[in-house]
């Protein structure tokens, strides 16, 4: 899994039909990102763009909640400004924590994780939990397979996945609430709409912003700011590869790749690596359950 990679730790909180996923990473963790679903719900993913000033992320947040959700990253701020964390300024350190919400308003009864949700799933992740997979954290509500009508749709979830390469460790951790269905290696349904076959795609309007797969890539291996970006790109290649239809413009389909810089890999053998990982994850987000 992605606590695979040495010093990155995961903590959920889970509340009754939505929740919070908090990645905790070492100091001095480069980091990176790419969105190319058509509808995102994000805080701080301008800076993560190549050419921003900023390279170090010390925490990456996939919450429930839609962008109400987002106010999670308060929590986790506050807890790692207490800690001394993230980048130095003239007023003191200042966390920097990318964050990504999907939409499970609709199962969460009104229930929004805010900043103390944020902070339980990021004391739980500094505390060592072992990761949970499946309906938990950030993939407690969500659903896949909404392609072919809402109410054929079935649950998602949170799964991660982990490679070596070289001597490195690349692993992922995916929140799946896509409007495709998942897919085996084989190309078989995993999970997906349950849909007679004769219903075709998208048989009534889907609302904008109400699905979307959030990804995080973590490895140990010493990469630049560049670097990532080309693997937060590798990654979008595997969520087409285990989602389809995947990117759509109901989606706001992201990854966010990292790299604690310990030891040395190839570019390249990372980047084929983490396509498979972050198939895998969204596989295994559907087969927790």
């Amino acid at each position: 899994m992605i606590t695979d990679v040495p010093g990155v730790r995961v903590g959920h909180w889970t509340g009754a039909n939505t929740g919070v996923t908090v990645v905790l990473l070492p100091p001095g963790t480069i980091g990176s990102g790419e969105v190319r679903g058509g509808a995102p719900a994000t805080r701080e993913l301008a800076l993560l763009e190549p050419t921003r000033t900023v390279e170090t992320v010390d925490a990456v947040v996939l919450t429930g909640g839609s962008a109400f959700g987002l106010a999670t990253a308060d929590g986790v701020v506050q807890y790692l400004a207490e800690q001394g964390r993230g980048v130095e300024t003239r007023g003191g350190p200042v966390p920097i924590v990318p964050t990504a919400a999907i939409y499970d308003l609709t199962e969460g009864g009104g229930v929004r994780p805010g900043a103390a949700e944020g902070r339980a799933a990021v004391e739980a992740a500094a505390a060592g939990t072992v990761l949970a997979l499946g309906r938990v954290g950030g993939g407690r509500g969500a659903r896949v397979g909404t392609w072919r009508g809402v109410d054929a749709a079935v649950w998602g979830g949170a799964g991660s996945a982990s490679l070596r390469v070289d001597d490195a460790t690349v692993g992922a951790l995916a929140v799946v609430n896509a409007v495709g269905d998942v897919l085996d290696a084989d190309g078989r349904i995993l999970a997906g709409s349950s849909a007679p076959p004769d219903v075709p795609a998208f048989p009534e309007q889907l609302m904008e912003r109400e699905h979307t797969t959030l990804v995080c890539v973590a490895t140990d291996a010493r990469l630049t700011k560049s670097d990532c970006f080309l693997l937060a790109q590798s990654g979008h290649h595997g969520l087409a590869r285990a989602i389809h239809p995947s990117h759509t413009r109901y989606d706001g389909d992201l990854v966010v790749a990292v790299a604690t810089g310990v030891v040395d890999a190839s570019v390249d053998r990372l980047r084929i690596a983490v396509t498979d990982v972050v198939a895998e994850s969204v596989r295994a987000a559907v087969r927790a359950d």
